[in-house]
C-alpha cells in the first residue's frame, strides 16, 4: 500500500467521491431536512468548479500534497513514526486522531483571525446548505489547508495509507456533514456521540454568530464536547433558520468571480 502514486491517489478519491456525492444527492432528494432558497444548478456549478478548480491548483502550485508529502517524509526518515516504532493499524488510528482535531483547530483559528475569517467566509456565504457545501472553499483558503496538512505529515511521518484514508474520511463526511439531509432524531443523537451529523453542522452554519463559533468539528465530534464548543440545537428550527452570513445574501453574492474576490470586503 505504500507504494500507492499520485495518479493511483487520485483515482481512488475521485472513486469515493462519486461514490459518495451520488449516494448523498439521492438521499436528499428522499430525505430533504430544508426547501433551497435558490435554484440547485446554478449553485451546484459554482460550487462544484469552485472545489475542481482548488484541486487542480494545488496539484500544481504544491506537488507535494496528500500521498507524496507521505511518500517524501518517509524516503527521508521524517516525523515521529519514521522514529519510533507503532504497529501500522495504531500508526493510522493516532494519525487519524491527530489529523482530525487539527482540522479542528485550523477550523477555529479561521474563524479567530479576521483575514482567515474573510477567506473561510467563502464557505459561509452559500445561502442553502448541501453537499456541495461542504467543497466550496476560497482557492487562498484550500491551499493554506493544504500547507498544514503538508506540515503534519512531516511532523508525525504518517504513512501513505494513513494519510489517504484520513483525506478519505474528511472528503467524505464533510459531503455527509453539509447534507440537506433529515435524519431520524435518534439516529442523529445516536451519531453525534462519534461523528459530526448534517443536524449538528448545519448550526455552525446559522447566520447568528452565537451559533456560527460553534461546532466545529469536520469528523469526529469529541473535539467540540472536549474543548466547549458544542452546540445542541440552534435558536430557530433546523428547517427554517437563516443559514449564511450577514450582508452575503444577494442573489449576485454567489456567483463564481464575487466568491473569488469576496475577502476584499468587511462583514456586511
Amino acid at each position: 500500500m505504500n507504494s500507492i502514486t499520485v495518479d493511483t491517489e487520485s483515482a481512488i478519491r475521485l472513486g469515493i467521491f462519486f461514490g459518495v456525492f451520488l449516494l448523498l444527492a439521492v438521499a436528499e432528494l428522499v430525505w430533504p431536512r430544508r426547501q433551497p432558497l435558490r435554484g440547485k444548478l446554478h449553485r451546484w456549478f459554482t460550487n462544484i468548479t469552485l472545489s475542481a478548480f482548488n484541486s487542480v491548483l494545488v496539484r500544481l502550485l504544491l506537488p507535494l500534497a496528500g500521498v507524496a508529502s507521505a511518500s517524501f517524509a518517509q524516503q527521508r526518515g521524517w516525523g515521529l513514526f519514521n522514529v519510533l516504532e507503532f504497529p501500522a493499524w495504531l500508526e493510522i488510528a493516532l494519525f487519524v486522531l491527530l489529523f482530525d482535531v487539527t482540522i479542528y483547530w485550523q477550523h477555529r483559528i479561521y474563524h479567530l483571525v479576521p483575514p482567515l475569517w474573510r477567506l473561510h467566509r467563502v464557505h459561509h456565504t452559500d445561502v442553502d446548505y448541501d453537499l456541495t457545501t461542504g467543497n466550496r472553499f476560497h482557492p487562498l483558503s484550500f491551499l493554506l489547508s493544504s500547507l498544514i496538512k503538508i506540515a503534519l505529515v512531516f511532523l508525525l511521518g504518517a504513512s501513505v495509507v494513513a494519510i489517504l484514508i484520513s483525506e478519505l474520511l474528511l472528503n467524505a463526511t464533510s459531503m455527509f456533514n453539509h447534507s440537506n439531509l433529515r435524519l431520524p432524531l435518534a439516529l442523529d443523537n445516536g451519531l453525534r456521540k462519534i461523528i459530526v451529523t448534517p443536524d449538528m453542522h448545519r448550526i455552525h452554519h446559522s447566520v447568528d454568530p452565537a451559533e456560527y463559533n460553534r461546532n466545529f468539528g469536520f469528523n469526529f465530534t469529541w473535539w467540540d464536547y472536549l474543548f466547549g464548543s458544542y452546540l445542541h440545537s440552534p435558536q430557530q428550527a433546523q428547517a427554517s433558520m437563516p443559514i449564511g452570513v450577514a450582508g452575503f445574501h444577494g442573489p449576485h453574492s454567489s456567483q463564481l468571480h464575487r466568491l473569488l474576490v469576496q475577502p476584499l470586503h468587511k462583514d456586511g
